[in-house]
């Protein structure tokens, strides 16, 4: 292998724990102030914040870019280089606002000013809470210089750098980033994983595409004929039709699988 792709949300950073960190602290305030379980007005207001987002006409276009409900909830989409973002960044404050306040109501509180309260406490919250996997960085150095390495991410492209400038040291490790959001088109489909090729001067068989989401990381990257490495930290079950060529559960597994790789390529020279 030449070139290793990284996804970048809960494959190298823990977005996951980051956001489940916001949404618990902030869940407690609810709790403080009215008695409601924190753990279910999270539930409440998550079910709350996947409606109302799929209800917005720009739904169909955070789905091309690879924009998920829990991003919006803290995301001001502050980089108006399409017509999508141009109306994501005029809807998300009253987003916000109502997936809060909706969440109150299912628990029969109409209070749209706590609402408001709470959707600017988790926004702040989330921003405060990035969280790195422990071998994040022993692996990257350890690639560092001997591949070419390439962040691949799905997101709005304010949101994703906003991510990397709260944990400076991991830009620096990557030839390429590439945003879903800048490119247009975010994973699986297979035009953003060509352009990656493009951008190193590389072809199919360079490249390895590592990432946690069997759906847009090891689709898109099948389907651009890339060899795929599902990270699978928790053991789940794939239930889908997506093959990936190898599973870990921990990316320092990777190494075993790139010096099969070349153990391959030699053996087939002599």
């Amino acid at each position: 292998m030449k070139a290793v792709f990284f996804d970048l949300d809960d494959t190298l950073l823990w977005d996951e724990k980051s956001v489940s960190t916001a949404f618990s602290k902030t869940c407690l305030k609810a709790e403080e102030k009215y008695g409601i379980h924190a753990e279910e007005f999270e539930a409440a207001v998550r079910e709350a914040a996947r409606k109302l987002y799929m209800s917005y006409e720009t739904y169909p276009y955070t789905v091309m870019i690879g924009i998920n409900p829990f991003e919006g909830l803290w995301s001001n989409f502050s980089e108006p280089i399409s017509e999508g973002f141009q109306k994501l960044n005029k809807i998300v404050p009253e987003y916000r606002r109502n997936a809060w306040t909706n969440g109150l109501k299912a628990f029969g509180i109409d209070d749209p000013a706590f609402g408001e309260e709470l959707g600017e406490y988790f926004a702040a919250v989330r921003r405060k809470s990035p969280f790195v996997y422990e071998e994040t960085f022993a692996v990257l150095d350890e690639l560092k210089g001997k591949v070419e390495l390439l962040l691949l991410t799905n997101g709005d492209p304010s949101l994703q750098k906003e991510k990397l400038a709260g944990v400076p040291e991991l830009a620096p490790y990557f030839n390429e980033i590439v945003i879903s959001g800048e490119f247009g088109k975010g994973k699986p489909d297979p035009s953003i994983f060509e352009h990656c090729l493009t951008l190193l001067g590389m072809t199919k068989d360079d490249a390895v595409m590592v990432g946690d989401n069997l759906n847009t990381d090891i689709l898109g990257a099948s389907r651009a004929g890339i060899q795929t490495v599902w990270v699978n930290r928790k053991g789940k079950k794939n239930e889908t039709d997506v093959a990936p060529d190898h599973e870990i559960s921990h990316l320092s597994e990777l190494f075993d699988i790139l010096r099969g790789q070349a153990a391959d390529k030699l053996s087939k020279k002599a």
